[in-house]
């Protein structure tokens, strides 16, 4: 037991806890989805999150601190996001068939997923940069921050509703998609793939690469287009509104 106490002491005032806790707590976490058949509800970022928020509250582990440490992985958030466009070159051929087609798609549920939530916030009198804040929830939580501070939002706000967003459509897309009766064919794992990235960004795309390659070479696809289109039309709407 003492040995434990002084590894915690030594860990827990070193950059090396974040670091070692992310790690361990992900790979558990991973483990355990595995193991569970992939089930949507064990949804490993979900029990990650959940896990090392318990672990700081308990400790009273300050949060720059823990992110002291886990900063290094997430410098790695660029990276991955950016290997999502080798699927895609895999499929070149096939997207340049279909681009006015997905293009549209783009436009029309990043639109809808930004309309509502400023509806939703609206109708629900929250402050004005509360509500601004959620107008990019179903972009990739850096450029949600962007976004958000650009029109007059809170950055930090708008990273919490976008990770909350990206949790819910990873956990929901499935019965989502099996209740809309969305096949499991190749087309059908592509408009699946697609709406995921759309609706639930970077979080919906890893679920959709752990379920179909197709998926998740079309929610990288669909997680890109929200990022350049998000970021270009989103500040030119609040600007004439």
């Amino acid at each position: 037991m003492a040995q434990f106490v002084e590894l915690w002491v030594y860990l827990s005032a070193t950059p090396l806890f974040g670091l070692t806790a992310t790690l361990v707590v992900y790979v558990l976490a991973q483990a355990a989805y595995a193991r569970l058949g992939h089930a949507p509800w064990a949804n490993p970022v979900l029990w990650s999150v959940v896990s090392i928020g318990a672990v700081l509250l308990v400790t009273r582990l300050p949060y720059p601190t823990y992110f002291a440490g886990a900063q290094f992985i997430h410098f790695l958030l660029g990276p991955a996001v950016v290997a999502l466009g080798w699927p895609l070159w895999q499929r070149r051929a096939e997207l340049r068939q279909r681009w006015g087609r997905l293009l549209l798609a783009a436009l029309a549920g990043g639109g809808a997923a930004s309309a509502m939530a400023v509806v939703l916030g609206r109708a629900l009198d929250l402050p004005a940069d509360v509500v601004l804040s959620m107008a990019p929830k179903s972009v990739t939580a850096p450029v949600a921050m962007g976004v958000a501070q650009a029109i007059g939002g809170i950055p930090a706000l708008a990273a919490v509703f976008a990770v909350i967003t990206g949790l819910v459509g990873a956990l929901s897309g499935k019965y989502l998609f099996d209740g809309l009766r969305i096949a499991r064919d190749p087309a059908g794992w592509r408009a699946r793939g697609f709406a995921l990235g759309t609706a639930a960004h970077g979080i919906g795309a890893a679920r959709a690469l752990q379920v179909d390659a197709d998926a998740g070479a079309y929610a990288g696809l669909a997680l890109g287009l929200q990022v350049v289109l998000a970021s270009l039309l989103i500040p030119l709407a609040f600007r004439w509104l």
